[in-house]
């Protein structure tokens, strides 16, 4: 029997159109716009000023503290300007513009394409990890080396990878595991070494049968690592929900992976710890999906940090007159964008273009208390509850009832019948009870 979580879930269409696209490399555009804020945690320091002359690989602004990750120039020219653009979040940030000219490299990446497994062992990993910017590329992006730093008197025992993808339409990390089996192994031993562990499993949704059947096989080179078909039941991916299918741990509330022994990381996490270690590469590119039913050509694109969203979109085809919202993730977490002039960042693992018929928004209704949202609620909140604290701003009896422990998955916006904005005022929820949170601290 397929393993997978028992509370909750739900099984949304899946439409990954683009999982038999390779892996494109998107042409250079002519500007990328890098934001110093790509990640959880503390902005970046910029280390650059307008008309200096960077490299790809130079470091344009350095970790500002222990959760903060550095920022480097995913290509070659000149600094443009340092100022406050729109980022996916649809919030003002600083950001460094870069105008591209050629494509020279630093000279200490390693730029040959031939598959290497040893590295100095004399290295200190985690320090490499952070040193190469790593966050955590399943859109969460929490900085890589923070995870890896087990704090004292706790024990990581197993390692976890997340390959379930479990959002509709994305399939970057899909299509890495089919195209990139080797390396995504040799990333996995090295996070093992960092973390002292012996243990590593991979997680795969049974919808990706050729990847199952891909990674198995290589693991078979691998020492400690084995892969997990996993039944397909979103939110699948999300870290508790994983470590639960997979180890049969729960993770307390309010309390990290760590806490049950357990440490996740993304696929193509996994993939930038090689490329950084093995081939001392920042992480200045990531493969995006870009994907659409109005869509020419749904693409699997290797994109540098930076690069407009609209020349992803040109490259598919563009979007039609029938297109009304184009999300950056996935349809059930991501958020719409409000111009297609906002770059792509560590954490963009998708932009789907939605038709009128599915982005349309229907009218809300009056909750029936048919209690469904609670049914597939993955985290045993209950969702309507929670609106309701929102909506009239009772946040006290919102962190009572545990608003922080939602991962905001929309499962329960998803099943409503009476199209009620559950995540949104979860969400509000969330962030407001937050703010008290740390205020109080």
């Amino acid at each position: 029997m397929l393993k997978t979580f028992k509370m909750g879930g739900v099984h949304p269409p899946e439409n990954k159109i683009s999982a038999n696209s390779p892996i494109e490399v998107l042409p250079l555009p002519k500007t990328v716009t890098i934001p110093i804020s790509q990640h959880i945690g503390v902005p970046s320091q910029v280390l650059v000023q307008k008309n200096d002359k960077v490299k790809v690989g130079t470091l344009i602004a350095k970790q500002n503290g222990f959760v903060s990750a550095n920022i480097h120039s995913s290509v070659s020219g000149t600094v443009q300007k340092i100022e406050e653009v729109f980022d996916t979040s649809g919030y003002r940030r600083m950001a460094i513009t870069i105008a591209v000219e050629g494509d020279e490299w630093e000279e200490s990446i390693d730029r040959s394409t031939d598959l290497k497994k040893d590295y100095d062992t004399s290295i200190d990993i985690i320090q490499k990890i952070a040193e190469a910017g790593i966050v955590g590329l399943g859109g969460a992006t929490f900085p890589a080396h923070v995870k890896l730093t087990v704090p004292q008197g706790k024990k990581a025992e197993i390692l976890i990878i997340n390959g379930v993808e479990c959002e509709p339409y994305l399939t970057s990390d899909h299509r890495l595991m089919l195209e990139r089996d080797n390396e995504i192994m040799i990333g996995t031993s090295i996070l093992m070494k960092a973390l002292n562990v012996s243990e590593a499993a991979i997680g795969i949704e049974n919808n990706k049968l050729d990847a199952i059947k891909k990674l198995t096989e290589t693991a078979k080179n691998y020492q400690g690592i084995k892969v997990v078909p996993l039944k397909v039941k979103y939110p699948q991916g999300a870290e508790k929900q994983l470590i639960k299918a997979i180890t049969n741990r729960e993770v307390p509330s309010g309390k990290l992976p760590i806490e049950v022994g357990a440490v996740v990381q993304n696929i193509g996490t996994a993939f930038a710890v090689y490329e950084a270690v093995i081939k001392n590469k920042p992480l200045i590119e990531r493969v995006v999906t870009v994907t659409g039913k109005s869509l020419e050509k749904p693409s699997n694109l290797l994109v540098r940090i930076g690069t407009p969203v609209q020349k992803l979109l040109d490259y598919a085809g563009g979007i039609d007159e029938n297109a009304t919202k184009v999300i950056s993730g996935g349809p059930m977490m991501g958020k719409a964008i409000s111009n297609l002039d906002i770059p792509v960042t560590k954490g963009t693992s998708g932009i789907v273009v939605l038709s009128k018929k599915e982005g349309y928004r229907k009218e809300q209704n009056n909750c029936i208390r048919c209690a469904r949202c609670v049914s597939v609620c993955p985290m045993g909140l209950e969702p309507y509850l929670l609106m309701a604290y929102s909506e009239r701003q009772m946040w006290s009896e919102a962190e009572k009832d545990k608003v922080m422990d939602c991962i905001e998955c929309g499962s329960c916006s998803f099943t409503c019948p009476s199209n009620r904005p559950l995540l949104d005022y979860v969400r509000l929820g969330k962030s407001t009870v937050g703010k008290i949170i740390r205020n109080r601290k």
